[in-house]
């Protein structure tokens, strides 16, 4: 079957929005075994039509029209979800004006996961300066813990960051983030996994929010991602799309909301 014919009876099945069907074809075009695995996603309880993007009610929100800039890996693009992650759900219920730049696989150290520039860096370098959010959202990638330097490094005490190191592309990220746009900024984790690297890296994010003034949303250490239902996780990392809307949406409308007012 041709990845169109694919992803056109994959959108009619499982009511995918416009905007994850050209993510998915982007994904597919490029990975062209990715359409069994897509099925399989597709196939699982969690993403089903009951919890598309299209069937999500919209609702008069504080967070309308904020314009908010998403920068991550496989979980900020929805990679469990068929392309739909929480930040598609605040664009349709909330109505946020959404940038999602998110590359699954990549890491926020500066180095290739698939092909040049795909790392956060080099991303947030070439693709972001113009953006001018309210708002920037910054994903923890578990991708560092298995691709990259894998290596923490240490913060930094004269202004020079170390992009090859996990700590430095974080602290590059956020510090030129506050010097170009003087917006309010969030780091979030992923609930719990097992990996010591990823401990340390949500332990040194909390120290990087501190150092900073900035603000975290800890799922890592919420007891309510721990341990999750089927229905909500696709495997340990990628939350389905009952995950998102049902658990993860609730979250960051909470807390981008108490940051905008």
């Amino acid at each position: 079957m041709s990845n169109e014919t694919f992803l056109i009876s994959l959108g009619q099945n499982n009511d995918l929005s416009k905007v994850a069907l050209a993510e998915l074809r982007m994904e597919a075009d490029r990975k062209p075994l990715m359409q069994k695995y897509f099925q399989e996603l597709a196939d699982l309880p969690g993403n089903s039509r009951k919890y598309s993007v299209n069937s999500t009610e919209t609702v008069i929100s504080p967070l309308l029209n904020k314009k908010i800039l998403f920068l991550g890996s496989s979980v900020t693009f929805g990679f469990g979800a068929l392309g739909e992650s929480f930040v598609d759900y605040l664009w349709k219920r909330d109505g946020i004006e959404a940038i999602k730049d998110a590359e699954n696989g990549t890491t926020l150290v500066d180095e290739a996961a698939f092909e040049p520039g795909d790392s956060y860096v080099a991303r947030f370098n070439k693709e972001l300066p113009e953006a001018k959010p309210e708002l920037f959202v910054l994903q923890l990638s578990t991708n560092d813990t298995k691709r990259g330097s894998q290596q923490l490094g240490e913060l930094s005490q004269d202004g020079k960051f170390d992009t090859k190191t996990i700590t430095g592309a974080l602290e590059y990220i956020v510090s030129k983030a506050q010097a170009t746009w003087h917006c309010p900024i969030v780091i979030y984790t992923n609930p719990y996994f097992e990996n010591d690297l990823y401990s340390k890296m949500v332990d040194r994010a909390q120290e990087i929010v501190q150092k900073y003034g900035l603000e975290l949303i800890d799922l890592y250490h919420n007891p309510d991602f721990k341990d999750q239902d089927s229905l909500y996780m696709a495997d340990e990392i990628h939350p389905t799309r009952a995950g998102y809307r049902e658990k993860w949406l609730p979250v960051f409308e909470e807390k981008l909301t108490k940051i905008l007012q």
